[in-house]
């Protein structure tokens, strides 16, 4: 393969972008990263009081990453959707850890019936690439993709033992000129003295190979961590840690009673890190280029076509393409190799890819664009702005249900609707459970592959009341929930459901399952 031509040194200044850098990326990574760290949705006034960019290039921004799925506007909102989780899976894809270790982190929260995670090393910092969280009334909050100082953790000590001179340089810096970790959303703001005695922690945890977090990031908030470490380096891939609070376990409880499940848990993740066989690359995106020439042609100046081709480039990334030459970045999404160039000089200078010779891979940080608003959604969250759409284009009311399981006669829930302004509608509220026979949705759930692809109620519930369903899949093609639309009989035949609403319906069905493909790749996505 033709080698890629180098890039800027990383260690150009924040403030410094390199000449051949692409402006309009850089701000519209400005703008996804404060709406991550303001939780999934700002308003344009508020975005341009973040990222100090003029209104106008607000908005331009936006409108091109709502071209894209990545924002949706609402009122004066923009507000993260569940597609641009897309950007952070070609990394966990990329990186295999998840793929590999996450179903051991699971069965070891279940065992032990705490929070398990699993953190990768990001500059001076750690970000969580998995959360098996017990979901109690007092829960740890974290989600992946969120950043932590290292001083604050159990895993901090683990990686910063293996930290070069540079490195810890580095984190004194960050440490003076941030004393209260106001770049670190994801924590409490630290306290005089939060994180001193760092260096002295990870000489211990050098030497005992385990380290402890005894409430430094916040009261109350223990956990024990241990490396993962890579077969073919020694060095660790990622830490595992168990984390509670301290009216479950102190620090020197998590220490005797804990660690030992813990240390087993990861001799089976390191075995299964020396055993995996090599993944099989999948397919690239296929078409991107096209697409964004055409999306400039259609909107004009108000389509940022830069900002959309160089996030096209990491989408290239995935599972079997963790390390891709400039010729590899290129031929995956169609750019020519400039484009593609600029683009990877832009996030390198960004913190977001890394060079070693000739490749170029993910950074963590690559998790900062969206990710961890999104990682604790619901299918109820992610669907409600779908069925919302769906009812003003009908002016019908429409709803999602689930199972309930362990009903017999089977029952099924309503966990979201949509009401329409209507004098006679359906009033149903979430949370509403009903016999599925005798519904659309229910039947849909009980029967998702008849033949027809649909259910039909007709005035079995109540006279009057027409309902027209589909099931809405999962990534394995398991029926996890139902969509329908309502109507009065009066308003529209069996023939009409059939031939009106119907395609409607299946477009919307398909739109929420293609959102909740994307937001459970490495997450899970409970019904509500």
């Amino acid at each position: 393969m033709t080698a890629a031509a180098p890039l800027p040194s990383s260690s150009t200044a924040p403030h410094e972008p390199p000449a051949e850098a692409v402006a309009p990326l850089i701000r519209g990574v400005a703008v996804l990263e404060a709406l991550t760290e303001a939780g999934g949705t700002l308003s344009a006034s508020a975005l341009e009081r973040r990222t100090g960019l003029a209104r106008s290039t607000v908005d331009r921004i936006t409108a091109t990453l709502a071209r894209m799925g990545y924002v949706r506007p609402a009122g004066r909102d923009a507000v993260l959707t569940p597609r641009v989780m897309e950007l952070g899976n070609a990394y966990l894809a990329a990186l295999r850890l998840p793929a590999l270790l996450d179903p051991y982190a699971d069965a070891l929260a279940d065992e032990l019936d705490e929070s398990v995670s699993l953190a990768v090393a990001d500059r001076d910092g750690i970000r969580f690439i998995h959360q098996a969280t017990r979901r109690r009334a007092m829960s740890v909050s974290f989600r992946i993709g969120d950043l932590l100082p290292a001083e604050r953790t159990a895993p901090g000590p683990l990686f910063a033992a293996d930290w070069t001179e540079t490195e810890w340089s580095a984190w004194r810096a960050r440490r003076a000129a941030d004393p209260t970790d106001a770049g670190f959303p994801a924590v409490p703001p630290r306290g005089p003295g939060g994180g001193d005695g760092f260096e002295a922690r990870a000489d211990r945890a050098r030497r005992d190979g385990w380290a402890l977090d005894d409430q430094l990031i916040e009261p109350g908030l223990v956990a024990v961590s241990v490396p993962v470490r890579d077969p073919a380096t020694g060095r660790a891939a990622c830490v595992a840690s168990v984390v509670s609070h301290t009216s479950r376990h102190t620090a020197a409880d998590l220490r005797a009673t804990l660690l030992p499940h813990l240390r087993r848990a990861v001799t089976a993740m390191e075995t299964e890190l020396r055993e995996a066989p090599p993944p099989q690359p999948g397919p690239p995106p296929s078409g991107l280029a096209g697409w964004t020439t055409a999306s400039k042609h259609e909107l004009g100046r108000d389509f940022v076509e830069s900002l959309a081709r160089g996030l096209t480039v990491l989408t290239a990334f995935g599972e079997g393409r963790s390390a891709l030459t400039l010729t590899d970045v290129a031929k995956a999404t169609g750019l020519a190799r400039a484009t593609a160039r600029r683009a990877l000089i832009t996030y390198e200078h960004l913190g977001l890819v890394t060079a070693a010779g000739r490749t170029f891979a993910l950074t963590p940080r690559v998790l900062s664009l969206g990710y961890p608003p999104l990682s604790r959604t619901t299918l109820a969250r992610l669907a409600t702005p779908r069925l919302r759409a769906l009812t003003d284009r009908l002016h019908e009311p429409t709803a999602l249900a689930v199972l309930v399981p362990g009903t017999d006669p089977p029952e099924i829930q309503y966990i979201a609707v949509a009401t329409a302004s209507r004098v006679l509608t359906v009033d149903i509220t979430v949370g509403t459970r009903l016999p599925a026979a005798r519904t659309a949705l229910g039947r849909a759930l009980l029967a998702p592959d008849e033949p027809r692809g649909y259910a039909l109620a007709d005035e079995e519930l109540e006279s009057g009341l027409r309902s027209i369903a589909v099931p809405v899949r999962d990534r394995t093609g398991r029926p996890v929930a139902a969509l329908n639309v309502a109507t009065h009989a009066a308003r529209r035949t069996l023939e009409e459901c059939v031939t009106e609403l119907l395609p409607e319906l299946r477009a919307t069905a398909t739109h929420i399952q293609t959102d909740l493909h994307t937001a459970s790749r490495f997450t899970r996505v409970p019904p509500s």
